[in-house]
């Protein structure tokens, strides 16, 4: 690499980073991406781990594999400590990179609005372990009560409660209902696992509060006859260790339930904040970074905030939502900002376009929302289908995810329902101390 190649670090290797990293790939500069993990993660299907539909290696690609062929682009497996923006230099912790443009994509984690001590109980779902641990939560828990002689153990523990009524809930939902009535229904001789109870619960209005009335309307009838208890106007007051008290209408209540899911906030990576703080610039509540028309931040024009990590307040009555098309035009459009700036043309402020929105609720039912035009039933489930299976990064992915679906669909067989984690390991250890 020659001494003047203009040296890009992107940090994060999720939609916005892989993106702006491939957008790249013709141009003049020499490429970091950083992460401390060593895949890309499609995260819109996680919740498919956590039910049992998909294997974690269906939804995840090493990054090195994607970037295999992008020689002028290199991938670093390491945790980032700090930024020293005015020597332009990403601290690591085990080291340093200089740059000298900086992209920071590092994505967001599950938020619970100042209650921490609550994601023992109630995990979230933003990565591979989260949707193993819920996975076995909720597997465990049906075995546990196929073994269960009191009853109203028994029934605690077939009671599911899914926190949040936003895409990540009412797709938990639906899909654990659909677990429940169909693929496990012979599957015990004690139990029977249709008498499980999903309750979703939700602060606001409606489930899937971003899409139009009517479709969260369909949405939420089409849970009810999965046999989902919707409750929204229900704030969680206290999650506790097989509880959560809910408040409705200044009436408080108490559900008794072994397995209790968070899918209501999400909040910017830490690494946001730090990044404020060594810049002067100002992060929103939910600690993403507000960034300029050019999602630079104001007075470091060469450091570029995106997709989950970043405000931008510029376009509309509200800042854009944490989505995945919002992350990956950001990423291209900062990967080409660079280039424009390098070859000195003028660049334009960023400008999203709206590819709709789409939200499964379970067999042939989904919505969705494309420019002018709404779906609901069969035809925005295939709608679902497709476009998931063309975001996901490699063919082969695609390819398995593809026959995963075919089949589920043709058997109702969730194939990948395996008990694994850290309560096994755990065991496994203890086996060998005590040999």
């Amino acid at each position: 690499m020659k001494g003047d190649t203009h040296r890009v670090v992107i940090i994060g290797g999720g939609f916005g980073g892989l993106f702006a990293a491939r957008s790249l790939k013709s141009s003049p500069v020499h490429v970091k991406l950083v992460d401390r993990r060593n895949f890309h993660l499609f995260q819109p299907l996680l919740y498919q781990v956590a039910t049992g539909g998909l294997s974690p290696a269906n939804i995840a690609t090493p990054l090195r594999r994607i970037l295999v062929r992008q020689r002028n682009t290199e991938v670093v497996m390491a945790d980032v400590a700090d930024f020293d923006p005015v020597n332009r230099k990403v601290i690591l912790h085990d080291g340093e990179v200089e740059y000298d443009s900086l992209i920071v994509a590092a994505g967001a984690e599950t938020g619970y609005f100042g209650n921490c001590e609550w994601a023992k109980t109630a995990p979230g779902l933003k990565s591979i372990e989260d949707a193993t641990e819920i996975r076995r939560k909720i597997l465990s828990a049906f075995e546990q009560a196929e073994r269960a002689t009191d009853k109203t153990e028994q029934a605690e523990l077939m009671t599911f409660v899914i926190v949040g009524g936003g895409p990540t809930g009412v797709e938990l939902a639906g899909a654990l209902a659909e677990i429940s009535r169909q693929t496990m229904k012979n599957d015990f001789r004690n139990i029977t696992p249709s008498d499980a109870r999903i309750i979703l619960v939700d602060a606001g209005e409606r489930v899937l509060s971003p899409f139009p009335p009517e479709l969260s309307e369909n949405a939420r009838m089409s849970l009810t006859k999965l046999g989902v208890e919707v409750n929204n106007h229900h704030k969680v007051k206290l999650v506790e260790e097989g509880s959560v008290v809910v408040t409705h209408e200044d009436q408080e209540t108490t559900i008794r339930a072994k397995t209790i899911i968070w899918a209501a906030g999400v909040q910017a990576s830490p690494l946001g904040r730090k990044l404020a703080e060594r810049t002067g610039a100002k992060t929103d509540r939910g600690g993403r970074v507000i960034v300029e028309p050019d999602c630079t931040l104001a007075g470091y024009p060469e450091i570029f905030v995106i997709g989950d990590m970043a405000c931008f307040p510029h376009q509309g009555e509200h800042p854009l939502p944490g989505v995945a098309p919002v992350a990956m035009q950001q990423g291209k459009y900062a990967a080409k900002t660079i280039v424009d700036r390098i070859q000195q043309k003028p660049s334009q402020p960023f400008h999203y376009s709206d590819p709709g929105s789409l939200a499964t609720i379970g067999r042939s039912k989904a919505v969705a929302v494309l420019g002018k035009w709404k779906f609901t039933g069969f035809v925005a489930w295939v709608l679902w289908l497709v476009v998931h299976l063309m975001q996901l990064i490699q063919f082969e992915n695609r390819l398995l995810v593809l026959m995963q679906w075919s089949w589920a669909y043709s058997t109702f067989n969730h194939s990948a329902r395996l008990i694994t984690g850290e309560d096994y390991r755990q065991e496994e250890l203890d086996d060998i101390l005590r040999s």
